[in-house]
C-alpha cells in the first residue's frame, strides 16, 4: 500500500512539474506575441526573414553605401558605414567606419551598439547569425534590379518612420524614367550584355543590374531563357557561338577591374577575331563600355541615370 502510495506521489508531482512547465512555455509565447503585437515593426526581408522591430531604430549601420543616400532621403539614423571609394554622401564621411562590404569588420560593428544592421543580400549574408548573436536586428536586402531598389526604399521608410517620404523617392523615379522611355521609339531591340573580368566573360541576365536596365527600356537580352550560373544567378555562361546565333544589334559591356585595361583587352579580342567580326553590332561600332558606378555598383536612388545612360547609348539621337 505504501508503495503504491509512493508511486502515485511521483506520478503527481511528474504531472504537477509538467503542468508548470507548460505554463511556463504558454507565458513565453504570450510575452512574444505581446511584443510582437506591441511591436514598432515587422518585416518580410530578402532573404525571406521575418524581422520585427520592438522600438523605432535610432542607430542604423548600413553595411553597403548603396543603403546611405536612401535612408538619408527619409531621415534615417546612420551612426557609422562601410569604407568605400565612391557612393560616400558628405554628410557620412566623418563617421566610423566598419570595414568595406566584403570583409565587414564585426567587433566595430558591435562597438557601435547599433540597434538595427542592414546587410546586402549576397555580400553580408554571413554576418547575420552573429548579429543575432549579440541581439542585434538585422534585415537583408537587394538593390540589384530597380524593383529591389523601390522595395529597399519602401522597407528603409517604414524604418525610418517616413513610409510617404519613400514612396514620393520611388514615384520621383518612376518619372523620370517613364520621361526617358518617352523618348524611345516602340521598336524591339536585340542587346547582349557581356561582363568582363582578367579570368573569364560571362553574359548578363535580367537580375542583373545592366539587365534590369535594359528590361526597363523595353530591350530584348539574348540571354534570356539560359540557364544561370550556380555560383551567380545574375549571370550565365558565355558562348561565342550563341551570340552569332542571336546576333544583337547592340553589346554592353560591364567589367570588374581596371575599365581602361579591360577595354583594351576586350577591343582587341574583337578586332582579331573573324567570329566577332560578323556581328553586325561590331561593324557598325555599337559595342559599348557601361560604367561602373552605376552598372558593376548598385547606382541605388540614382536608378534614372543608369536608364538614361543605356538609352542614350543606343538611341544617341533622340537625347540631342
Amino acid at each position: 500500500m505504501r508503495k503504491i502510495k509512493s508511486l502515485f506521489a511521483i506520478v503527481l508531482s511528474a504531472v504537477c512539474c509538467l503542468m508548470f512547465l507548460s505554463g511556463c512555455g504558454s507565458e513565453k509565447k504570450d510575452t512574444a506575441a505581446a511584443l510582437s503585437e506591441g511591436a514598432y515593426l515587422t518585416v518580410t526581408d530578402e532573404a525571406g526573414r521575418t524581422v520585427t522591430l520592438i522600438q523605432k531604430p535610432e542607430r542604423i549601420i548600413p553595411l553597403s553605401a548603396s543603403f546611405l543616400e536612401p535612408l538619408h532621403a527619409v531621415d534615417g539614423k546612420i551612426i557609422a558605414r562601410v569604407s568605400a571609394k565612391a557612393g560616400i554622401p558628405d554628410e557620412d564621411k566623418n563617421l566610423p567606419e566598419v570595414g568595406n562590404v566584403y570583409n565587414i569588420n564585426l567587433e566595430k560593428v558591435i562597438e557601435q551598439q547599433p540597434d538595427l544592421v542592414i546587410a546586402y543580400k549576397g555580400m553580408n549574408d554571413k554576418f547575420v547569425s552573429t548579429f543575432a548573436d549579440n541581439n542585434i536586428p538585422v534585415i537583408v536586402l537587394d538593390m540589384r534590379t530597380y524593383d529591389q531598389v523601390k522595395r529597399t526604399v519602401d522597407v528603409l521608410g517604414q524604418i525610418a518612420g517616413n513610409p510617404d517620404k519613400a514612396a514620393q523617392l520611388n514615384a520621383d523615379m518612376d518619372s523620370k524614367i517613364a520621361a526617358i522611355k518617352n523618348k524611345l521609339p516602340q521598336e524591339e531591340k536585340r542587346i547582349a550584355i557581356l561582363h568582363s573580368t582578367a579570368q573569364n566573360v560571362t553574359v548578363q541576365l535580367d537580375g542583373s543590374i545592366a539587365g534590369s536596365v535594359a528590361q526597363i527600356l523595353g530591350f530584348t537580352n539574348i540571354a534570356d531563357g539560359i540557364a544561370p550560373l550556380e555560383s551567380n544567378p545574375t549571370a550565365a555562361p558565355y558562348s561565342m557561338e550563341t551570340l552569332v546565333d542571336k546576333n544583337p544589334e547592340i553589346i554592353f559591356i560591364t567589367s570588374m577591374g581596371k575599365m581602361e585595361t579591360i577595354k583594351e583587352a576586350m577591343l582587341k579580342n574583337v578586332e582579331t577575331s573573324p567570329a566577332w567580326q560578323t556581328l553586325p553590332a561590331v561593324k557598325e561600332n555599337r559595342v559599348y563600355f557601361l560604367p561602373q558606378e552605376m552598372f558593376l555598383l548598385s547606382p541605388g536612388i540614382h536608378y534614372p541615370e543608369a536608364v538614361e545612360t543605356m538609352a542614350k547609348l543606343a538611341y544617341p539621337d533622340k537625347f540631342n
